[in-house]
């Protein structure tokens, strides 16, 4: 292979991404040709409503995954958090690189993190996962609605239009950027989105030539703990639109997944774990969806549906 093409949004940190996997590939394949081509999807176009208001899942790759099934793009670089459970059945996410930090971060011009923030703040975010776990631990506090690529929030922030914002930390990292003040919000307290600060590299299932271009990318912790949340997702029924929240750990054969849902103002918090054998990743996440859903996870997504 000489040439390839990797579709990619168009913001600031999937091209990073994409330019990121990339270098990667010309490292390892001298001579290889790696072009981008810079796609817009749906959740790049509607910018003036809440993401959990426009509904659907696939909203950041619907339009990446046609480029792939009409041939004009070789592979897809995705932040796994934005993949659909359910994938088109010709294609396949079939390499995780190692993972980036899963947490959540915290930024402020002028308080020092979450607890030093006084009652009544103004808190910006565009997940209703983060509202959730944040209205759980301060229900006083006023969280609106903060959409637009990473760069932009963080202006926003600086331009005093938020007392604090909460962004991934891996998008922090990988931008190099910051805020005067910044707290790290990370479990146990604080559990990220499924796949979190992971990455997902998406091709054609009859391009056995792909996966094996593809496959010294692929980090196998990375993948089960991808697995795990997924599982968890799925037997969830979940986007990444809802206030579900996952976090894995890896102890050598075994993982301990922890899994959280709650009511979108942080009403009824649900959190438990499971452990097992690495291996059975995927179907430990469903495990512990199932004994969620019994717990009473069942009705609350049910109403945060209906509420759309």
């Amino acid at each position: 292979m000489k040439k390839i093409t990797i579709a990619t949004r168009g913001s600031m940190l999937a091209l990073w991404q994409a330019e990121h996997i990339s270098a990667l590939l010309r490292a390892e394949y001298p001579g290889l040709a790696v072009s981008l081509l810079k796609i817009k999807t749906t959740g790049d176009m509607i910018l003036d409503v809440p993401l959990a208001k426009v509904g659907g899942k696939g909203l950041f790759v619907k339009e990446i995954e046609e480029a792939l099934l009409d041939g004009r793009a070789d592979l897809a670089v995705h932040s796994m958090k934005d993949v659909p459970t359910q994938l088109p059945p010709e294609l396949v996410v079939g390499v995780n690189p190692v993972r980036e930090a899963p947490t959540d971060s915290l930024l402020s011009v002028q308080y020092d993190g979450l607890d030093a923030l006084p009652r009544g703040a103004k808190i910006g975010t565009s997940s209703l996962r983060r509202q959730a776990q944040l209205l759980t631990l301060r229900p006083d506090l006023v969280v609106e609605s903060l959409r637009g690529n990473l760069d932009t929030r963080v202006r926003k922030l600086m331009e005093g239009q938020f007392d604090a914002i909460v962004v991934a930390t891996a998008g922090l990292n990988r931008l190099g950027l910051t805020a005067p003040k910044v707290e790290i919000l990370g479990p146990p307290r604080f559990l990220p989105a499924v796949a979190q600060g992971a990455l997902g590299i998406e091709y054609r299932r009859d391009r056995p030539e792909m996966a094996e271009l593809l496959s010294f990318l692929n980090h196998p912790e990375t993948a089960a703990q991808v697995a795990a949340e997924r599982g968890f997702l799925t037997g969830l029924d979940g986007g990444c639109q809802v206030p579900i929240a996952a976090w894995s750990q890896l102890d050598g054969e075994s993982l301990t997944l922890t899994g959280f849902v709650a009511g979108v103002c942080g009403e009824n918090p649900i959190r438990q774990s499971i452990a097992g054998p690495t291996a059975d990743a995927w179907n430990l996440g469903a495990r512990l969806a199932e004994q969620m859903l019994a717990a009473g996870a069942k009705a609350i997504l049910d109403e945060v549906y209906a509420r759309r």
